[in-house]
Parts: C-alpha cells; structure tokens; sequence
C-alpha cells in the first residue's frame, strides 16, 4: 500500500469513514481494504514520520484543495454508497471492534442484522429435533469473538423471560451459540450431528475381525485344493499361502503341509477371538466401574435381563381389570410389627436437614469450574457459551472463559 496514497486520506487529523474507502478505491482500485485498515495505516503514517509536515501539507493540498470541498465530496460519496444496493453483502455481517476500547463492540456494528441472525437461529432450533442439531464448532478467544457474545446478552432477555421450562431455556442459548458462529463466520457442518459420530465398533476390533475374515476364506481355498480343486485362483492363493518357505507344490508331502496350514490359521484364528472376548471383557468392566461411581441407579438398571415375553394368546381384558381391581380396589388394613415402633422411637431424636435451595450465584460458581470446551450432552451446547450468556444466570458477571 502505497504510503503517499494513504497520507491523502488524512483529512483535519481524523477519519472520514465509508467516503475515505471509497476515495482509495478509486485510487487503488486493485487493493481492498477497510475503514480500521485505513485508520491503524495512516496513523502509523503519522507517528513514525515516514513524511515531513510539508510534505504532508503538499500532498493534502493535491489531493483535496478545500477541506470544504472534502467533506462536500465525501459526503456525496457516502450518499451514493449508501443509496447503491450492496448486492455483494454476505449473509452474516462481520464484527467491527474498536481494539483501543479492549474488546466493546463498536457503536458502528448493525445490531439489527445481528438481531434478525439471531431471531433466525432460534427459530430453526425450536424446529429440529434434538439428536439432529448442529454440531457447534471451538471458537478461539479472541477480543472480537467475546464481543459478540456480550453484544448478543441484552438481545437474549426478551426470549429468556418468555421462556416456560429448562428445555426451551436451552434451545434459546443454542439458538444464540449457533447466531455467534454464523456471525464470526465459523465453519458449520452441513449435516446433523448424527451423520458425523464414529461407529459403535472399536478400530481394534475391527481389525482383528478382518484378520479373521482373511484367515477363513485362506483356510476355504488351501482345504479346496487339498480336495483336488485346481483352478488358476486357488493355485494362486496357496501359493501365495507358502510364499517365503521351502514348500513346493509338486512335492509329495504337499497334503500334509496344507493340513499344518490350516491347523496353524485355525490357532491364529481361535488366539484372535479369544483376545476380542478378552478386550471386550476388559471394556465392560470399565464401564460398568465409571457407571457404578456416576449412577448407580443405572448401573444396577443395566444388569437386569429383560424378560423375554411369549408369543402365545394374550389374556383377556376382563381378567386383567378383575386382577388389577382386588389389588387397588378393596381395602386393606395392614397391622404393622412391633419394629415399627422401635423404628419411630429411634427416628424421633433425629434434626431434620434443612431444605436445600440453589441459588444464582451457586450455578454461576458451577458453571465457572466447568471446563468450556468439555464434551457436551445430548443437547451439543458447550460450557463456553453457558459461561458467555451471564444473562441466564442472573446477578452474576462472568466473562467466558
């Protein structure tokens, strides 16, 4: 960039804004730049006097000969910029963020496009169904990643207030997750997260079972020829069976080094599931440990059998009602024990605990240790933006992350 150029731009120590932008496109037409680049430009221009005061005054005196006349030109130029429809706007608008003021949005962003990106992603989250969001990428920290987040939280009142349960709650902050990613222009995956998670199966297992797929269909071929099968690609696979041995077809003995062959695949084969019944062993015990220390409830769920129910007639609806009303229907009169009243006697003496209430201020807490990027639930929104949106945790100011 072209520092003479630039230093034209510099009109009474200030920025003129879209008009200098254009003012330099039409003199560097082949170079994009923004109005920040211009500024951050020109004043690194000024402070390390690459120009002399008048040089610079003879340059301000060619490029513009009036500052009347200038402001009047750029003027006309910024009506006619604004009057232009700007077919080439991208959907999303990107964030303009003043660095002196250490991350604060800039008073020129539009925050009605924001709003409307926002409105929208709301919107399309209400509609999908839960195990097919989007997967929400990592955004780094950066100043102007964090200003949108904050300039999204007074947005995110009105939705919030008119919020009636958890679920909605959480659609609302995926809703705005999703409007930050569009807005910073974050790459999105085309496709729900469901298309995109690995298979159930473990690599390792994989490819042991692949193993023993080749071994079978080598033991198949070698036992084909060994019966009198000699096709092109039966003599091919055995001899490459007995490749880097000594072993020749023609040799008389060649029946019972096939036999050696296959008894020695079936071992292999026999060693490698006992190995995947091993692994596998391995990993249910593991899980069922984490399980039983993070819910036990579930982990003892987990070894109930299910029952297999019968493919026979099905009871008559008469004799379900006549069993389920002498269950709940007559009245029964229970004559409690002796231990009963050993029980309550005991019981007597013990303080009630008092009743637990979980406030703003708690949740915040919680939410502050929890790490921003952690795997998330089924819901897919990370901590980070839990952490970001300090609207929905009221009475608390915690910058994320």
């Amino acid at each position: 960039m072209d520092g003479s150029t630039i230093a034209t731009l510099h009109v009474n120590g200030r920025r003129i804004g879209l008009g200098c932008i254009a003012f330099y496109a039409e003199l560097e037409p082949s170079i994009s730049v923004s109005e920040q680049n211009l500024a951050d430009r020109v004043r690194y221009i000024m402070r390390s006097n690459i120009f002399d005061v008048a040089e610079l005054e003879r340059l301000r005196r060619e490029a513009v000969p009036s500052s009347n006349e200038s402001m009047l030109w750029l003027e006309l130029r910024l009506h006619k910029l604004q009057s232009t429809p700007q077919t080439w706007k991208p959907p999303w608008i990107p964030v303009v963020v003043d660095s002196n003021d250490d991350g604060i949005v800039s008073q020129e962003l539009e925050l009605e496009h924001m709003r409307s990106i926002l409105e929208e992603a709301i919107v399309e989250t209400r509609s999908t169904p839960l195990e097919n969001r989007l997967r929400l990428p990592r955004i780094p920290p950066s100043k102007r990643n964090r200003a949108v987040v904050r300039a999204l939280n007074p947005m995110l009142v009105t939705y919030l207030e008119a919020s009636r349960d958890l679920c909605e709650t959480d659609s609302i902050l995926f809703g705005a997750a999703l409007a930050v990613c569009r807005i910073i222009g974050a790459k999105l995956p085309t496709a729900g997260r469901a298309t995109g998670r690995s298979s159930a199966i473990p690599a390792w297992r994989i490819r042991i079972e692949e193993r023993i797929a080749k071994a079978r269909a080598l033991i198949g071929r070698l036992i084909c020829f060994r019966s009198g099968n000699n096709r092109p690609r039966i003599v091919r696979t055995v001899r490459m069976a007995f490749a880097g041995t000594n072993v020749s077809l023609s040799q008389p003995d060649i029946a019972q080094k096939l036999t050696e062959r296959i008894d020695d695949l079936k071992q292999k084969i026999a060693a490698w599931g006992k190995r995947i019944r091993r692994f596998t062993e391995r990993s249910r015990r593991f899980n069922q440990n984490r399980l039983f220390q993070s819910d036990q409830k579930r982990f003892y769920k987990s070894l109930e059998r299910p029952k297999v129910c019968g493919a026979g007639q099905a009871p008559d609806q008469a004799d379900i009602v006549a069993f389920w009303r002498g269950l709940w229907s007559e009245p029964v009169n229970h004559s409690e024990g002796p231990w009963m009243e050993v029980v309550a006697s005991q019981c007597a003496s013990v303080t009630p605990m008092d009743p637990v209430t979980i406030t703003p201020e708690d949740v915040a807490e919680a939410v502050r240790r929890a790490p921003n990027w952690k795997s998330p639930g089924l819901d897919g929104l990370h901590h980070y933006w839990v952490k970001g949106f300090i609207v929905c945790h009221v009475g608390t100011s915690l910058p994320p992350g």
